[in-house]
């Protein structure tokens, strides 16, 4: 969002509803999938304090959840952070992609999440590159 994108959806979104996005962007409105929304309401709401502590905590608890994985996962995930796809991570990393897939499970397994986004979203939350 911060580089400019007027909307974010998930993969599974219907057909019907990314046209539906499109033209809410288009017509100057933004538009989040309503998971992604509810990840910034329990981001905007973790803190607790209402101060600037919020971020300083949700950042630290970021950071400390990729400290859990080992380094070669670590790079995997900052790759992915930074949206690349498996293949270009496998190049980057010198990796075959069977092994990038399977650090990238090994990843969501590990710090139990769901898909590659959230992967994303808690590199950006540990605000590493």
């Amino acid at each position: 969002m911060r580089a400019g994108a007027a909307g974010f959806l998930l993969k599974d979104t219907a057909p019907g509803d990314i046209v539906a996005a499109i033209r809410t962007v288009a017509a100057g409105d933004p538009v989040l999938s309503p998971a992604v929304t509810r990840r910034l309401i329990d981001q905007a709401t973790a803190g607790g304090d209402g101060g600037d502590g919020g971020r300083d905590d949700v950042a630290a608890r970021a950071r400390a959840r990729l400290g859990m994985l080992g380094d070669r996962e670590r790079e995997v995930a900052l790759a992915v952070g930074r949206g690349l796809p498996n293949a270009q991570i496998a190049r980057e990393l010198h990796l075959a992609l069977p092994t990038v897939k399977t650090h990238v499970s090994r990843i969501l397994t590990r710090l139990d999440l769901n898909n590659r986004v959230q992967i994303a979203l808690l590199v950006h939350d540990a605000g590493v590159r």
